[in-house]
């Protein structure tokens, strides 16, 4: 099996190539701009065209697409976010027409959950941000699209290696710094939103599940952690992890996602049902190997860097 992972120099992307080639008989290509890259491709600037001829000298089976941006103007995230998927379809169906495509969405692309139920992928998408809407519409057009394609709806991923434009992983470089130092003051801002997290590796796991799975899969299943965590809670055990001393402020309102979408979580059933997956780590494992992992270089997205 050939399998072209794009954007598997980012968080995401580098988890999940690094489990898809433990894969027996898997030969895993990176796809991006470097010169370094198996496939030399950009999803935000090439010609369909260009695409299609890239897959087709490859002959890939499966293509895994974790390339995106989560922050950025908002013409940055439509090139990638939208644009991208909306272009790398187009070229597989010209391509190679019976190749998988496994496209990782985001549980932004639902806005706020309501009643504090956790959210099916039958939910009504309302995201409240460019970054929502510009991955809702990417992955609208790689569930509609004439393939064998799968949107993996990620909640908020945690665990090693997560990047310092992340809060996890902010907080994790913030602590760093501090070390223990009695006198030591974080100020972050207000931590009073829940989120649902899941770590990194079980997000690489629903890849493969989704890559290796037999027949059609459902257009879109959710992959969180199944339950909605304080973001103070997090921030809390990461603090305890780290033998932090000093004392942690919230000040001012923080991110206006956190006030719009103050609960999320993510109803993973359908995901245990098409994939027999579910979450294998615990919320404090992932904090605890996020901190044993060291310090990760800066990235321009948590979620998945630009092919590059």
């Amino acid at each position: 099996m050939r399998i072209l992972v794009l954007g598997s120099t980012g968080y995401l992307g580098g988890h999940v190539a690094e489990r898809l080639r433990a894969l027996p008989g898997a030969r895993v290509l990176g796809g991006g701009r470097s010169p370094a890259a198996d496939v030399r491709c950009d999803l935000a600037t090439d010609p369909v065209d260009r695409l299609a001829v890239a897959l087709a000298s490859a002959a890939v089976d499966t293509v895994v697409n974790c390339a995106g941006a989560t922050g950025g103007d908002p013409v940055t995230l439509a090139e990638l976010n939208t644009r991208g998927p909306a272009a790398l379809c187009a070229a597989l169906r010209r391509a190679r027409p019976t190749a998988r495509l496994v496209h990782l969405g985001s549980a932004a692309e639902y806005g706020p959950g309501t009643e504090r139920v956790p959210v099916p992928e039958s939910a009504a998408t309302r995201p409240l941000t460019a970054y929502g809407a510009t991955k809702l519409a990417g992955s609208v057009t790689v569930a509609t699209a004439e393939l064998d394609a799968v949107v993996l709806r990620i909640g908020n991923p945690v665990g090693p290696g997560a990047p310092p434009s992340g809060l996890p992983g902010r907080v994790t470089g913030l602590l760093r710094a501090a070390g223990t130092d009695p006198e030591a003051v974080l100020r972050l801002g207000d931590l009073s939103a829940y989120r649902d997290f899941v770590d990194v590796r079980d997000v690489a796991r629903a890849v493969e599940r989704a890559v290796t799975a037999a027949g059609p899969l459902p257009r879109v299943l959710n992959i969180g952690g199944g339950d909605a965590v304080p973001v103070r809670r997090l921030v809390r055990t990461l603090a305890d992890t780290a033998g932090f001393r000093g004392r942690i402020e919230e000040q001012g309102a923080g991110p206006a996602r956190s006030h719009q979408v103050s609960w999320q979580c993510s109803d993973i059933a359908a995901a245990r049902a098409a994939l027999d997956w579910r979450p294998s780590y615990s919320l404090d494992e992932s904090l605890a190997a996020l901190w044993s992992a060291g310090a990760r270089p800066p990235s321009r997205t948590p979620e998945g860097d630009r092919p590059s």
